[in-house]
Order: C-alpha cells, then sequence, then structure tokens
C-alpha cells in the first residue's frame, strides 16, 4: 500500500513539474516577446515620433536598467518573505500593462518612461520562475527544465514568433495596435499562474526532500552568498556574456546590410538563423549539462560561441552564414547554466532568489546597459568589425573564468563520489 501511495504522490509531483514548466515557459517567453517588440515596429514608429539610433538605443538600455535593478531587489524580497507566486503574477501582469502602454504614447519621454516601468516588472519574472522551478525538478530533468524555461521560451516567442505576430499585426492594423495586443497572453498568462501554481510543489520524490528541508532553514545574509566562488564567478560571467549577446542582436542586423552590402530579406533570413539556435541550444545546452557536468558544458559551448561574431566579420555567403550562426549560437543555452543552474546548486533554497537577482542584475547593468554603448562606441571609432570583436572577446573571457567553476551537477558529483558543491 505504501509503495502505491509513492507512486501516486511521485506521479503527482511528475505532473506539476511539466505543468508548471509550460506555464512559466510561456511567461517568460513573453517576456522576451513584448521586450523584442520595440525593435521590430521602430520603423513603423518614424512618422510619429521619428526616433534616432541613439534614442534606440536609450529605450533599450534604460529597460536593461530598470530590469536588472527590479531583478535584485524582487529576488531580495522574495526570499525574506518567503512568497513568490504572489510577486509573480503581479510582475506578468503588470509588464503587460506597461508594454500596452507603449502604444498611447505620443512623445520619446512618454515612450522612455513606459519602457522604463516595463523593465522594472519584467526584472523580477525571472528570479521568481526560475526559484519555482528548480524546486520542483526531478534533479536528472534540472538543467533542461531550466534552459526550455529560459533559453528555449525566449527564443521561440521572442526571437521567431515576436518578428512575425508583431510585423503583421503594425502591416495590418498599426503599430498602436500592435503594442496594445501584448496585453492579451500576459493576462492569460497571469490567471494560469494564479490557478495552477504553488508556492512550493507537491510532495512524491526522494530526491524533493533536501530542498523541503532546506525551505525551512533560517534566511541567509547576502553578504554570507557573495562569498560563495560559484556566485562569484557566475556575477563576472554575466556582464561578458550579456556583452556577447546584446551586441550581437543589437549590431548584426546592420552589419549585414550595411558592411556587407546585403538586402534586408537576406538579411532577416540569416537573423531568423538566430532565433532557431536559440529554441535548439536553449535546452539542448543544459540537457547534456546534465550529464556531462555544468562546467564542462559552459566552457565548451562558449567556445563555440567565440566563433560566432567571427563568422560574422569573415563569411561572405549568407547560406553558409547562416548555417555557422546555427551551430555556434549557443550562448542562450550557456546563459541559463550561470544565471540559474549552477547558483541553484550552489546557494542554500532560503537565498536562492537573491543570488539568482543578483546574478541577472550585475549582467544587465554591465552587460546589457554599458556593453551595447561601449561596442557603439568602438565601433564609430575603429569601424563597424570592432564591435563583432567585441562580442567575441566577452565569450572568451567567460571560457577563462569558467575554468574556476565548482562542478555542481547531480549525477557528475556522484559519479566522482561527492555528495554537495563545495563552497
Amino acid at each position: 500500500m505504501t509503495q502505491i501511495l509513492t507512486r501516486t504522490a511521485r506521479g503527482a509531483a511528475d505532473r506539476y513539474e511539466n505543468r508548471l514548466l509550460l506555464i512559466l515557459f510561456l511567461a517568460f517567453g513573453f517576456v522576451f516577446f513584448d521586450r523584442q517588440a520595440l525593435a521590430f515596429l521602430a520603423p513603423y514608429m518614424d512618422d510619429d515620433f521619428g526616433l534616432s539610433n541613439s534614442q534606440l538605443g536609450i529605450l533599450s538600455g534604460v529597460l536593461a536598467l530598470t530590469w536588472a535593478l527590479a531583478g535584485m531587489f524582487a529576488g531580495s524580497l522574495s526570499d525574506r518573505l518567503g512568497r513568490r507566486k504572489p510577486i509573480l503574477v503581479g510582475a506578468v501582469l503588470l509588464f503587460s500593462v506597461f508594454s500596452s502602454a507603449s502604444g498611447l504614447m505620443t512623445g520619446f519621454i512618454g515612450l522612455l518612461a513606459a519602457r522604463a516601468l516595463m523593465g522594472t516588472a519584467e526584472g523580477a519574472v525571472l528570479p521568481m520562475s526560475q526559484s519555482l522551478m528548480v524546486e520542483a525538478s526531478r534533479e536528472s530533468r534540472r538543467g533542461l527544465n531550466m534552459g526550455l524555461l529560459q533559453g528555449s521560451s525566449a527564443g521561440l516567442l521572442g526571437g521567431i514568433v515576436a518578428p512575425v505576430v508583431v510585423v503583421w499585426m503594425a502591416d495590418t492594423f498599426g503599430w498602436r495596435t500592435a503594442f496594445f495586443v501584448t496585453i492579451i497572453p500576459g493576462l492569460i498568462v497571469a490567471g494560469l499562474i494564479a490557478k495552477f501554481v504553488l508556492e512550493k510543489p507537491p510532495a512524491g520524490r526522494e530526491d524533493a526532500e533536501p530542498a523541503k528541508a532546506a525551505q525551512a532553514a533560517p534566511k541567509v545574509p547576502v553578504k554570507e552568498v557573495l562569498k560563495l566562488r560559484n556566485v562569484v564567478i557566475c556575477m563576472l560571467i554575466a556582464p561578458c556574456y550579456l556583452t556577447w549577446f546584446v551586441t550581437l542582436i543589437t549590431f548584426t542586423p546592420k552589419y549585414l546590410t550595411d558592411e556587407k552590402d546585403w538586402s534586408s530579406g537576406t538579411m532577416s533570413a540569416v537573423m531568423t538563423c538566430l532565433g532557431v539556435a536559440w529554441v535548439v541550444w536553449g535546452f539542448a545546452t543544459p540537457g547534456i549539462s546534465d550529464r556531462i557536468g555544468r562546467r564542462p558544458a559552459l566552457i565548451g559551448f562558449t567556445a563555440l560561441a567565440v566563433c560566432c561574431p567571427i563568422a560574422v566579420v569573415y563569411v561572405s555567403s549568407p547560406v553558409l552564414l547562416g548555417a555557422l550562426m546555427i551551430l555556434t549560437y549557443t550562448g542562450l543555452g550557456c546563459f541559463t547554466l550561470f544565471m540559474a543552474t549552477i547558483p541553484a546548486e550552489t546557494v542554500p533554497r532560503a537565498a536562492l532568489a537573491t543570488a539568482l537577482g543578483v546574478i541577472m542584475g550585475v549582467g544587465e547593468l554591465a552587460g546589457g546597459f554599458l556593453g551595447p554603448l561601449v561596442a557603439g562606441w568602438a565601433s564609430d571609432t575603429w569601424g563597424f568589425q570592432a564591435a563583432m570583436f567585441i562580442a567575441a572577446g566577452g565569450a572568451a573571457l567567460v571560457v577563462a573564468l569558467s575554468f574556476g567553476l565548482r562542478e555542481t551537477a547531480p549525477a557528475v558529483l556522484r559519479r566522482s563520489g561527492k555528495t554537495e558543491v563545495t563552497a
């Protein structure tokens, strides 16, 4: 009878894990859908706003800035309160409202305020989502689940679906309407979170017991979290990798059309390859890390990521460049490792959201906000290809830093006879 009850409980826990993954996949995917919408709608807004490249950069930068600050604050608040679900529901509702509000603005200052508020709401989503996901995941699927949630969701909805849907809406109904409809998926997802997401996962698996015990542990001061070697290294990795990512997606389209003189259609097709790679590597990289280890996966796949911006500079065939982008745009799968999985397997559960918020915040501030500004200045000074070399350099620094990480993958630790990560 006990075995039957155990199997029943395990089945319920597994079903909840899959349901939670689907809901949070949609939640973070629509975060990136909304974040990317401005880039695709900017050409349609010229008659009303006449946005310069500098103004577009400021709009992108202010969102990254408020995203970073909100992520750090929300993570710390969540750990102090011991609650994640209410913060997540509120964040999803608010970022949908603020994204939609962009369609009401008639001037640059109003649009800047809307994007800043949108970043404030969106910054809380990832720390809350990954904290909930890690506690509900089987350890054999932890990396895969967190990769699907963070990497593949953003790639599918932000990198592939967003340009198609947003551009179609703008062509058919106007750019303001395209902003207005972004509130609909957010409201639906917020409702799903409120109805189906639990503050704590159901019982049913042996490997979930340590997490439950940790939830009852006393709160951990932030300064203690910052003493952990893996947390410090992940904080150093974050701005380097954000520089690689944001520089690539910001400057590659213009590089292909201006420097290589490719048509907009050819450029769009090549950029679609980044979206495909984003989806594939978003789950493949962390899934592979479940088996071979977090550190070797981060080192190996980041070494491939170094090649992506270099290929943009030196490959002259659009077909070959598209293929190489699919093979080398591996960094988005690595994001899950240093932003979520490694910290989650290193810090006490009582400090998990704090650690995730700090790492994400540091990355967005230094890499998402300052990185593109430095790359743009360097391109104006030494030529457009300087931005691509800066992106490659950011990934190369990640490779070097990753050698200092302590391994955290449970399966790898068991094979080596270890039971826990050393600080």
